[in-house]
């Protein structure tokens, strides 16, 4: 993410969301320092702020004021970004910004709230608060971007230090009669916000646990995350776009996996890494799965350090991020480039069930995500029952334990807590995982114990036909088989 390195941030810039006559005009910093924007009468001009790939800074605005139409008059949206994360001591990990925060106000740096405010009309008044710029922990920790950067390139119409949070939070929730926001469980690491809660942040003033005891007592408090899913669970174009720039490299850079030869789970999962980080994309969107053997049968394994055994199929759960965005692939082979009879009906029958329901994914189906699923298991089941597995009582659960698929988006398993329930709509994005965990267990034929495989693609839902956003990963036996040891694409 671009950010400025300096305080001297010219209105002509295309950062700016707002032009006005003058920078007088534009901004009036009060004793408090706190920067306050003075919106002309009309929005004159709207650009790109350049802060997220294809994400303008007017979708930006405009998501801020979907979930501001969704407000009730008086309310106030409370929304705390994530801190730095430690492994120990000082060893950090890389930074991660709460996906809400991030779908809402594109800000990537630590330690920050937002709120958005809305009083009798239909307008809103957003807040963001950040660290203020810091000449010597910016040698240490790289540059911020400051207050002043808040209101100008993130387009903030209230901007602040955060440090000033313990007296400006409890004025705006006190001013408010309805409250939205998700107070951080004891799970999860606290953040800026949670640290005041709990009374554990040394320059907390006055008590701001106490202000939201109080305001359960005068206002009504409610949960924020309904709402943000709502929004986030149907996909913009330029999401869209993101998540097929993701998709795409992603497919190319594990189909060309599959062209070489790699003795080592570990090889093979440098090799991805490496190219999930090049042509503009962000890295690997989550810890892939290289699985070999009987590793693929255990779902979330992550070791990633066994040898391949060329008579073996590897199962490779891996994808890459662009502007934040992510996709989802699980692709499995023979580690030799060629199936065994076993593995090849066991694939087949697998491929079948998801060419279904990738098919399934379009919103005149007229289908949720669980009702995928019962179609998955029950095609899985019939399938496998015709080739010799005892398929009564329970058997599709322990051959079949995890759900057909999820929402995916600014996370990989996006809109958390979203049903699976309703139906699919346009533009939402979906992944289609059906898998086969056969264990090594005297119930299941010989020939099939120990395999695991599973095939996943990201798919966007439209009204007649789906779009796969990792297409270039191919699955068809005879291009898989066909690929060992040709040329690299990529």
């Amino acid at each position: 993410m671009p950010i400025p390195r300096s305080r001297d941030l010219s209105l002509s810039r295309p950062g700016l969301l707002y032009y006005y006559e003058s920078f007088a005009e534009a901004t009036a910093t009060s004793s408090e320092g706190v920067t306050q924007s003075r919106k002309g009468a009309a929005l004159e001009s709207v650009r790109d702020c350049g802060v997220t790939p294809n994400i303008t800074a007017l979708e930006y605005f405009n998501r801020r004021q979907k979930l501001a139409d969704q407000l009730p008059p008086n309310s106030v949206a409370v929304l705390a970004g994530s801190d730095l994360k430690y492994a120990s001591g000082a060893v950090f990990y890389k930074f991660h910004q709460d996906p809400d925060f991030l779908y809402l106000t594109g800000f990537k740096e630590p330690d920050a709230l937002a709120i958005i405010e809305k009083g009798n009309d239909p307008d809103h008044i957003f807040h963001l608060y950040v660290r203020p710029k810091d000449v010597k922990a910016e040698i240490w920790e790289g540059a911020r971007s400051g207050v002043e950067a808040a209101e100008d390139v993130f387009n903030a119409d209230v901007a602040g230090d955060i440090n000033n949070l313990p007296r400006i939070l409890p004025e705006v929730i006190t001013r408010s009669k309805h409250v939205f926001t998700d107070l951080p469980s004891s799970r999860v690491s606290k953040n800026i916000l949670s640290r005041f809660l709990s009374g554990s942040e040394p320059a907390r003033i006055g008590g701001i646990q106490k202000v939201f005891r109080d305001a359960r007592d005068e206002n009504e408090i409610s949960s924020l995350r309904p709402l943000l899913n709502e929004l986030r669970v149907i996909k913009s174009d330029a999401e869209i776009q993101n998540m097929r720039r993701a998709g795409q490299h992603s497919g190319r850079a594990i189909t060309d996996a599959m062209r070489q030869d790699f003795t080592t789970e570990k090889d093979l999962e440098s090799f991805l890494d490496y190219w999930f980080k090049q042509d503009g994309c962000d890295g690997p969107a989550y810890v892939p799965v290289v699985a070999g053997g009987i590793n693929a049968n255990t779902i979330h394994y992550v070791s990633n350090d066994m040898r391949l055994n060329p008579n073996d199929l590897v199962l490779v759960d891996a994808g890459a991020q662009y502007g934040s965005y992510v996709t989802d692939i699980t692709r499995t082979w023979p580690v030799s480039g060629k199936f065994t009879p076993a593995q090849r009906d066991l694939y087949t029958l697998l491929l079948n069930v998801q060419r279904t329901c990738v098919a399934l994914c379009r919103q005149t189906a007229q289908l949720s995500l669980d009702k995928l699923h019962q179609i998955a298991a029950n095609q899985l089941r019939e399938g496998l029952k015709d080739i010799g597995f005892d398929m009564s009582n329970d058997a599709i659960h322990k051959l079949f334990p995890h759900h057909v698929g999820h929402y995916l988006g600014l996370d990989v398993h996006d809109s958390p807590g979203l049903t699976r329930t309703r139906y699919m709509e346009k533009n939402m994005v979906v992944t289609v995982e059906p898998g086969i965990y056969v264990p090594d267990d005297e119930r299941w034929p010989k020939w099939a114990r120990g395999i695991g495989m599973r095939i996943e693609d990201s798919v966007c839902v439209d009204e007649e036909s789906p779009y796969v956003l990792t297409t270039e990963a191919v699955k068809e036996i005879e291009d898989i088989e066909a690929l060992k040891g040709t040329e690299t694409k990529i």
